[in-house]
């Protein structure tokens, strides 16, 4: 059976079981639509949850960045874990307990404006739209390869697939799809790295394979990883960072992002009591750990692989890797996994030399002693995880089902933020503000509409992506963060805040953050339009566009106390309200207006 054909077979079993489950749990009401009917197990919402948590980003991109940045991208990791904490500890319960469908209905009623709940619609949709941008890059990227179509189709398929279930099934159908998914995608990412691991260092535990010695040179694998890209220009994959203040900046942004994720934090709504939205948090936590703990081995693993492809001599070497890294693999002689990424566009080779060879090195290092004229070879970082199956020679069917576990684990994000997007539009926003009147029917009806026009908006967005998925969604973070942590918080705990406050601080959050990342990967990401090139010397005091929904979030903060320390006090059941959110006990069922 041909690869292309094993490929089909592991996607097309999964999209058939996806499409089945959301046909079997079709939602027939709102509640089904938007809480999954209220009663799904906290275990079982943990595992939903963490599939939904774990997008293209994790899955694909996250060990693309780590093996790229070595250390220095490790603030990924960091932050995506530590807001779980925040998420668990701070506001899932306090949300579950007051009780609402969504995000923006719990801002509309505790700040008791519907202006409040209208920024709260716009900064959810900025939000969840640019995370959905990541997913259907990585969708692309996943679908380009194992499907053997190119990466605009590739997105436009994954659209489909998603409208499939996603538009028809609601939460119900999400959410027991989402389970299926994450046994897809965390068996897809741990087959592969107990391999690659067995086969580098004899240790089948990936975690512990990283630390071990490299079998082929008798050397610790990351002293071997450090000694092959260092011969090449590259910083060393163990370097610590220079830029403390955006290091931290970037996994507070991270952590207060994962909070403040609207897609997530309706999980919560799900539960049928407070104290399953905690141990759902818990149990997601749990799941989520399984992968992130192994993303580090197979991002290091993939770079060593990535590098002995091109350079074979240095596999062997204890010494004289300068002298190894002057006889690259031949271009003709390329393995058959180079030739078949290349077709997707994803891998790029260029002989500026006209030598035959393939130079991969970085371009800031002066090679031209040994005849170098430039790096030859462009590598897409999304695609490491799912080439190393193919990078290291493994069967066919493990290949498949990477496949199907890269696909799995970007449609299901995708999914839950399509979900968050369309309950704003027909339940905060056309229910709530609009008509309070609409049937239940033209409510769902609205749902599935607005989900079908945020599914093509987002694949319009992810044809031209302001950057690698797990960059991408980390831009999302940014925002979310910077708009919707913070009132949320003040939400729960401060009895003072009013609305004027609050939507002062999500406005000024909100516009802060996308005026600097605009201004640096362009307006609205239409590639071209930024003001200034997207550089450490043009960021300001080093921060980068990515690390800067720390900021945000401190000016939204700031500037919600300060206006509402000026302004008239909230009345006094918003007050009483406030204190009976925070003892969350006895809380009901999730309920409608």
């Amino acid at each position: 059976m041909s690869q292309f054909a094993i490929n089909l077979l592991f996607v097309g079993a999964s999209f058939a079981l996806y499409i089945g489950i959301a046909i079997w749990a079709r939602a027939g009401s709102t509640k089904d639509f938007y809480v999954a009917g209220g009663g799904v197990h906290p275990i079982t919402n943990g595992m939903a949850t963490a599939a939904d948590w774990m997008s293209a980003a994790s899955f694909i991109s996250m060990a693309g960045l780590l093996a790229s940045g070595g250390y220095a991208n490790s603030t990924f990791l960091m932050g995506w874990t530590g807001g779980f904490v925040i998420l668990a500890m701070l506001l899932a319960p306090y949300l579950r307990k007051f009780g609402k469908f969504t995000v923006p209905d719990f801002i509309g009623d505790r700040f008791y404006s519907n202006t409040a709940r209208f920024v709260a619609i716009v900064c959810l949709i900025i939000a969840s739209v640019t995370y959905v941008i990541g997913q259907m890059t990585g969708a692309g990227v996943a679908f380009s390869r194992f499907l053997e179509v190119s990466n605009t189709w590739g997105i436009w398929l994954a659209a489909l697939i998603v409208f499939l279930y996603a538009v028809f099934g609601g939460m119900k159908g999400i959410t027991y799809t989402q389970v299926a998914q994450y046994i897809v995608l965390i068996v897809a990412y741990t087959i592969p790295a107990v391999f690659i691991a067995f086969q580098l260092t004899g240790n089948p535990i990936p975690m512990f394979g990283m630390f071990s010695t490299h079998t082929e040179s008798g050397v610790p694998l990351l002293q071997k990883l450090d000694d092959v890209v260092s011969a090449l220009g590259f910083q060393d994959y163990t370097a610590d960072v220079d830029n403390k203040l955006n290091m931290v900046l970037f996994t507070l942004s991270l952590m207060v992002g994962t909070a403040g994720l609207p897609h997530v934090i309706i999980r919560f709504f799900t539960v049928p009591k407070v104290s399953d939205a905690r141990w759902s948090a818990g149990w997601a936590l749990v799941f989520i750990a399984l992968l992130y703990l192994t993303a580090p081995a197979v991002g290091s693993m993939a770079r060593l692989n990535l590098m002995t492809t091109v350079y074979p001599e240095m596999a062997g070497q204890v010494e004289n890797y300068e002298e190894a890294a002057q006889t690259p693999i031949l271009y003709e002689d390329r393995p058959g996994w180079f030739r078949t990424w290349e077709d997707t566009g994803l891998i790029t080779f260029n002989d500026l030399n006209n030598d035959g060879r393939i130079q991969f090195y970085n371009d800031a290092a002066d090679y031209a002693d040994r005849g170098w004229e430039g790096n030859e070879l462009t590598v897409n970082n999304d695609i490491l995880v799912l080439a190393n199956p193919e990078i290291a020679n493994l069967p066919g069917w493990v290949i498949g089902l990477i496949a199907a576990g890269g696909i799995a684990a970007a449609l299901s994000t995708a999914a839950g933020l399509l979900l968050a997007i369309s309950s704003a539009i027909s339940h905060d926003l056309i229910k709530t503000m609009i008509n309070p009147r609409i049937s239940e029917k033209g409510e769902m009806l609205a749902a599935r509409i607005s989900m079908g026009g945020a599914i093509l908006l987002a694949t319009y967005l992810g044809l031209n992506p302001p950057g690698f998925a797990a960059q991408t969604v980390a831009l999302a973070f940014g925002i979310a963060g910077a708009s919707l942590f913070p009132a949320l918080m003040m939400g729960i705990f401060s009895t003072r805040m009013n609305n004027v406050g609050a939507i002062a601080g999500m406005l000024s959050g909100l516009i802060c953050t996308l005026l600097y990342i605009f201004t640096y990967l362009g307006w609205f990401f239409i590639p071209g339009t930024n003001t200034l090139a997207n550089t450490p010397d043009n960021w300001i005091m080093g921060i980068s566009p990515l690390s800067f929904g720390a900021v945000g979030a401190m000016i939204n903060f700031i500037v919600a106390f300060a206006v509402s320390s000026v302004t008239a006090r909230p009345p006094q059941e918003i007050r009483e309200l406030v204190e009976s959110v925070r003892y969350p006990k006895g809380a009901g069922v999730a309920i409608d207006h």
